[in-house]
């Protein structure tokens, strides 16, 4: 497994990581996802310890709470061989103080995820979404707090927008403080928008990408093709889908060069669509997910190899949109190079 420097940071990291929104199942929402309980969760880590991918990604919404709960009783007697990132800042509750980035809500969603996952600190800590109602010197202040504590070992963000990131990496400078040295966001060969503004903002400012849903929420998965029904398995179909809706011509386009891409290769159609990812500036790490053994093997099968610069060139052709304001009028002065991605 090959491991990869995050960000501007000394810690390395697998290029695959284990997503456990599977685990626990106990909300509607996240069954559709899965229901992988204690006894299937250690096989499932077993699998990912014996493939050199030792990083787990969980959040403390997860099925309120369950999922972090599950992670902890399977990672027991191995905590030292692993790395835990999990979330705060989405809501976990219906009281004022139940959701955001504030000190008041942050202190206490780290102690209540590092009771539940039973360790003594967090080795990635992301703010899940972007709080406006709280101050950015508060959120950071008390994330540094956090780091020189010892309870949490690095700082990352997710799904924040470029100036919210910025603004956030300025604060930190500012004060001295721990930074965000990791961004995990929604990228994958059906929505490129991540490419746009934060991807050059990460190899500006040293920040680097964990992709979440690599595979759409399964579209890219080889299981949805032109002419055929959704699966009724398929996380999709139970409502469990998330991300915009593109247009069934842009997937099945983008699809049909996956299936010429992995007869070539002799791959599956989800390992040459995260081996893409993998190719990508920026890109550190891509969290994976499986409600099954077969699944994640299949998975974690996307490393040890490459694509050939001919076929990521198709891959990016039939993938490629036009982007929106300012980016469009950027591409027209290439010279300036502020679209050189």
């Amino acid at each position: 497994m090959e491991h990869r420097q995050l960000g501007a940071s000394g810690l390395r990291i697998p290029v695959l990581s284990f997503g456990t929104a599977t685990f626990g199942g106990s909300t509607e929402f996240f069954k559709s996802w899965g229901n992988t309980q204690v006894e299937e969760a250690r096989k499932l880590i077993d699998i990912c310890l014996e493939a050199g991918a030792n990083l787990f990604d969980t959040a403390n919404v997860y099925s309120q709470g369950v999922a972090e709960e599950i992670l902890g009783k399977a990672l027991e007697g191995r905590r030292h061989e692993t790395l835990i990132s999990t979330k705060a800042t989405f809501p976990t509750g219906e009281g004022p103080q139940d959701y955001g980035s504030s000190r008041q809500h942050l202190v206490r969603a780290c102690e209540d995820s590092l009771r539940r996952l039973g360790t003594d600190y967090i080795d990635i800590y992301h703010m899940h979404g972007f709080d406006a109602h709280t101050p950015v010197d508060e959120t950071l202040r008390t994330l540094d707090m956090l780091v020189q504590s010892g309870k949490v070992r690095y700082i990352a963000c997710s799904n924040f927008s470029g100036w919210h990131l910025m603004k956030s990496l300025s604060v930190s400078e500012r004060h001295g403080w721990a930074r965000y040295v990791g961004h995990q966001v929604y990228y994958s060969l059906l929505h490129r928008e991540f490419e746009w503004e934060l991807m050059p903002l990460g190899i500006d400012q040293g920040v680097g990408t964990l992709v979440w849903s690599p595979l759409s929420a399964g579209l890219l998965s080889g299981k949805i093709r032109r002419g055929q029904p959704m699966p009724e398995s398929s996380r999709l179909a139970q409502g469990g889908g998330q991300g915009p809706q593109v247009p069934d011509e842009r997937l099945f386009a983008i699809v049909d060069v996956l299936d010429e891409v992995a007869a070539e290769t002799e791959k599956t159609v989800a390992q040459v669509a995260l081996n893409w990812l993998l190719q990508r500036p920026t890109v550190v790490n891509l969290v994976v997910g499986a409600r099954n053994e077969e699944q994640l093997r299949q998975n974690l099968a996307a490393t040890g190899w490459n694509l050939t610069p001919e076929q990521v060139a198709r891959l990016d052709a039939v993938s490629d949109t036009t982007p929106t304001y300012p980016y469009w009028h950027q591409r027209l002065f290439p010279m300036l190079g502020a679209s050189a991605l």
